[in-house]
């Protein structure tokens, strides 16, 4: 975690007020798994029902652009080295565990969600909307945006289909069923 980063700040702060157990990783340096140098997660998130999460804070402002030409876009790339980063820790901390991509928005002023809205979260004067996606399931879905920068996104459409308030990562297991229906 860096502490200077207010995404990671308000995504620590909203999980503690879920009174799930937090790890913050330091990411001053790299660690090492399997005698190979990897991205750290940012945090380990073990919450009620079992829930056991490695997980990778992505900051978006929401809407993106700038204040002439906004872009109403919910941005969602990331790093191939952070997916495979995910996988593997989720991999080596053992069953249970799984990869988390947490998108933080921050939501501009110029935006209005409806109060009601799963894991809208006030903190500091901002206001974050708090998403999720199993970087397994971003992983199937996912396509290259840069080559030269490593850079991964999902379609709109693949991203709406997996994307997730990221309580729902918290909450007890699902049967198979109810997987499929949402």
């Amino acid at each position: 975690m860096n502490r200077d980063n207010h995404y990671e700040a308000a995504f620590e702060a909203f999980l503690r007020t879920l009174g799930v157990a937090v790890v913050a990783v330091d990411e001053a340096r790299r660690s090492y798994l399997d005698e190979e140098s990897i991205k750290s997660p940012d945090f380990l998130v073990v919450g009620p029902h079992d829930a056991r999460l490695v997980v990778d804070v992505k900051g978006r402002k929401f809407p993106g652009g700038t204040a002439e030409h906004p872009r109403m876009v919910w941005q969602n790339w990331s790093t191939r080295e952070d997916i495979t980063g995910l996988e593997r820790w989720a991999s080596r901390f053992g069953p249970g565990f799984r990869g988390v991509l947490a998108f933080v928005y921050h939501i501009l002023p110029c935006v209005e969600l409806p109060e009601a809205t799963p894991d809208l979260f006030a903190f500091r004067e901002r206001v974050y909307l708090m998403r999720g996606v199993s970087v397994a399931e971003y992983r199937s879905a996912m396509r290259q945006r840069s080559p030269r920068w490593g850079t991964v996104h999902l379609a709109t459409a693949a991203f709406r289909s997996v994307v997730k308030p990221f309580s729902y990562f918290l909450a007890p297991a699902r049967v198979e069923s109810e997987v499929i229906e949402h």
